[in-house]
């Protein structure tokens, strides 16, 4: 490469046509600068300091010591490196270790008691159903936003709807949400855009029926199962079954609640940033 370089060609050139980075390049033609070729030593050169500052095991040693020492007898029950270093310290056995480099020392002999967070991955979307895990099955979470409330005293309530692996949304505000606006927005939805495998709800009466007798279904799920929509309930206080809607909730208010302003109540069309949203509000 240097042979090339000198022979006239440019330095990109023969980086080309050898395979190498021009830094590479560069690197070799500086090396051997001033020095005939057969004079330059092309051997490759270790990048390890020739010189270290390691810490003597003689002090590491005494570290260790001081540790066990003031695990077993501190009255604060201290033993880190800021407790080791006061300790050397006032014993006047500091020889010249620092806070971080009594740090380091306990880090290479694995003297410490705290463990790494060891983070695994998540579980699928829908890993309590397998074939929604698998992806061979869609399901909708739906859930209710409740108390908006319109300049003037106008209380609003929400319908809101996500598909888990589509992530098609919809959002119906209007009065107080009923089951039959429950069940006009749903079917409206599905009939647009397809019926899902499954709907999943949270255990609010407008979508489970109500609770006064046992072995009645109520009319959301009479109609999903008519519909061969199986419904699934997501359990009381687990945020992470529900995870999806209540984020498109979070972003509905904040992206479409807060931000539009009319000065007159009426009708209103407003979409999510998603072309498929649809958000109707008539009264």
């Amino acid at each position: 490469m240097v042979e090339a370089v000198r022979s006239g060609e440019g330095q990109r050139s023969v980086a080309k046509q050898f395979q190498v980075s021009l830094g590479q390049v560069q690197w070799w033609v500086k090396r051997s600068k001033g020095s005939e070729l057969d004079a330059v030593d092309w051997a490759s050169r270790t990048h390890r300091p020739r010189e270290t500052h390691r810490t003597s095991q003689e002090l590491e040693a005494l570290v260790l010591r001081m540790r066990r020492d003031l695990k077993e007898r501190s009255a604060l029950g201290e033993y880190g490196d800021e407790a080791i270093y006061r300790e050397l310290k006032s014993r006047r056995l500091q020889s010249g270790l620092s806070v971080r480099t009594i740090a380091r020392i306990l880090l290479r002999c694995g003297a410490l008691d705290g463990r790494r967070r060891i983070r695994r991955p998540p579980p699928p979307l829908g890993w309590y159903l397998p074939d929604v895990a698998g992806k061979r099955a869609e399901i909708d979470l739906v859930d209710a936003i409740e108390d908006l409330v319109i300049e003037g005293g106008t209380s609003v309530d929400v319908l809101a709807c996500v598909s888990l692996h589509g992530g098609l949304p919809g959002a119906w505000p209007g009065p107080t949400l009923t089951t039959k606006r429950t069940l006009e927005a749903l079917l409206g939805h599905w009939k647009a855009f397809g019926l899902p495998t499954y709907a999943q709800f949270d255990n609010d009466p407008r979508f489970t029926g109500g609770h006064r007798y046992t072995g009645v279904l109520g009319r959301v799920m009479q109609m999903c199962l008519s519909l061969r929509v199986t419904p699934v309930f997501a359990p009381p206080y687990e945020s992470g079954f529900q995870a999806s809607i209540e984020s498109l909730n979070a972003r509905w208010q904040a992206k479409v609640w807060q931000r539009f302003h009319h000065d007159q109540q009426g009708y209103c069309v407003a979409a999510l940033p998603d072309t498929r949203t649809h958000t109707d509000v008539g009264w």
